[in-house]
């Protein structure tokens, strides 16, 4: 059922005029996937307000709730087509008072760990595209038919999820920024063997392969109480995140795992002076893919003892600093890194066996 929708859904993109590429595709796809499953999330925890006997208030406005604006039904539970909004007055009501609404819940959120805040976050940073309402429709039914309640669902929505993950990175120039090999994180994640209660961090999260994939391995562990689901839920991963697609990406990917509130931050992770990191910043473990080839601005470099303009050797430093003493990493980084002779190169590298314990490097073809 998803993976048709989804092509469905590929295929109104294709022929809409505002989205041009596998990345467009993706982006709009998620923050209609996102308010899908905010509505979803909202109706769960009405019902269990209800069967309390307590009173729910639901964080959208009426006229902003997915059953108000995108799929108004009948009393036999149909699509309302008479009072469903299409072509220009759809479009419309998606850019001018729709997103500007939600955006504003960045303000008017209590913290940055809240959903609110990330609804906030989301809409601040990206647009719809989709220029025809009439598309829109036809793209807002295709994902009210989506079911996404039970955990078999989500796991199945999550898949497909990745997939299209998958191919925005074999479309993209930049593809790397959002997509590992899940072969290649699984392993790593089992070698470094998180456990719960401990804290895991990935400071260039991308689409958050490496957080749902802990999240996973950590969730089939045998035994687990409520306060460990919780303590999974609420202060176990973390990230941060500079590119504002990919941030989007990262949020709807660990939704999709069944992470409610990501604690994922949108801000360059190299812009913080490795001296301000506290002991109390600290985390157990770090897995990360960080970007290759990129260059730094002087201002940026000055915010480390080993000055280079390579980004991925900046995010080596800064996950060093990040870890508690006796944590483990686990970071794919470029093999060049192993033969370098320039002043940084040979520096981190004497970094790694002097003040760290190097457990392994492994080649991959």
């Amino acid at each position: 059922m998803f993976e048709q929708a989804f092509k469905n859904i590929d295929d109104i993109l294709h022929k809409d005029a505002g989205s041009s590429s596998e990345l467009d595709y993706t982006e709009q796809t998620s923050w209609l996937l996102f308010l899908k499953y905010l509505d979803a999330l909202e109706q769960d925890r009405a019902m269990e307000s209800e069967l309390e006997g307590r009173p729910y208030t639901f964080i959208l406005e009426d006229a902003f709730r997915w059953e108000h604006w995108a799929a108004p039904k009948t009393a036999d539970g149909r699509m309302d087509h008479h009072k469903a909004m299409s072509g220009d007055d759809l479009r419309d009501f998606v850019n001018i008072r729709l997103f500007p609404y939600l955006s504003g819940f960045k303000r008017r959120a209590t913290g940055s760990n809240t959903i609110e805040y990330k609804i906030g976050e989301i809409f601040s940073e990206i647009k719809n595209k989709i220029q025809s309402g009439y598309n829109l429709r036809e793209i807002v039914e295709i994902i009210d038919g989506l079911r996404f309640r039970s955990q078999t669902e989500k796991h199945e929505l999550s898949h497909l999820y990745e997939a299209k993950i998958k191919n925005m990175g074999n479309a993209g120039r930049n593809g790397g920024e959002y997509y590992t090999p899940r072969p290649l994180i699984r392993a790593i994640v089992q070698v470094v063997a998180p456990k719960v209660g401990e804290k895991i961090y990935d400071g260039a999260v991308g689409s958050a392969g490496f957080l749902c994939e802990a999240f996973d391995y950590l969730k089939a562990q045998p035994g687990l109480t409520t306060g460990d689901m919780q303590t999974l839920q609420e202060r176990t991963f973390y990230g941060k995140e500079k590119k504002s697609l990919a941030y989007v990406i990262a949020i709807m990917n660990m939704i999709l795992h069944g992470i409610d509130a990501p604690n994922i931050v949108h801000t360059n992770t190299l812009a913080e002076n490795l001296m301000d990191i506290q002991p109390k910043d600290r985390v157990d473990v770090v897995l990360a893919n960080p970007p290759f080839g990129g260059k730094e601005r002087k201002e940026v470099q000055q915010n480390f003892p080993i000055k280079t303009g390579e980004t991925a050797f900046l995010f080596l430093q800064h996950f060093i600093r990040m870890l508690k003493a006796g944590g483990r990493a686990g970071v794919v980084i470029k093999n060049t890194f192993l033969s370098n002779t320039d002043n940084a190169s040979v520096s981190l590298r004497k970094l790694l066996l002097e003040d760290c314990n190097l457990h392994t490097v492994l080649d991959l073809p």
